[in-house]
């Protein structure tokens, strides 16, 4: 029987060698997950908002951004799942309904029949070329108000790409 892999252990931080008190960084990344959490469901109301305005209402907004994450790629339900976060959301069930409308095509895997790749049609193309130009509307309205540069917005994302490696670096070591 083999052993379980030994647990990789990260190194801890000293508190009294930080410039900050933990107590302020311990609130400081407490309020960074509200924000992530607002800020997601933010994003979902702004598609959803663009969809009502240009009359839309025939796809949700996680629907909409499951077909913005597609984007020209064609993979499976699980890496299309990695890709966004469909909060509260079935990603097949989702897909099921995006193929019935004709925004997602699908078929079967020839070497494996169990696994089902999915493409966008012309129709979901469109529908991303809609949602991808709303967030290029808002980047822009963003840069031109200097939001983004105070911190820089790649130093902000550096840092979220380092909270995300830490997140998944936790799940691996629970199984």
């Amino acid at each position: 029987m083999l052993a379980p892999a030994p647990r990789e252990q990260h190194p801890t931080v000293d508190p009294t060698a930080l410039d900050v008190p933990l107590s302020e960084m311990t609130d400081a990344y407490l309020e960074s997950l509200q924000l992530l959490e607002r800020m997601h469901r933010l994003m979902l109301d702004l598609v959803k908002d663009e969809f009502e305005r240009l009359h839309r209402g025939d796809l949700t907004p996680v629907q909409a951004m499951i077909l913005y994450n597609l984007g020209e790629a064609e993979v499976s339900a699980g890496e299309l799942r990695s890709r966004g976060m469909y909060q509260g959301s079935n990603v097949s069930y989702n897909l099921k309904k995006l193929v019935a409308m004709g925004y997602v095509h699908h078929e079967r895997c020839d070497m494996d029949r169990r696994s089902v790749r999915v493409r966008l049609t012309a129709e979901g193309q469109a529908v991303r070329d809609l949602v991808q130009r709303l967030f290029i509307r808002h980047a822009e309205g963003l840069a031109m108000s200097g939001v983004l540069e105070d911190p820089p917005l790649d130093q902000v994302n550096l840092q979220c790409r380092r909270i995300e490696r830490f997140w998944t670096e936790q799940i691996r070591y629970i199984y």
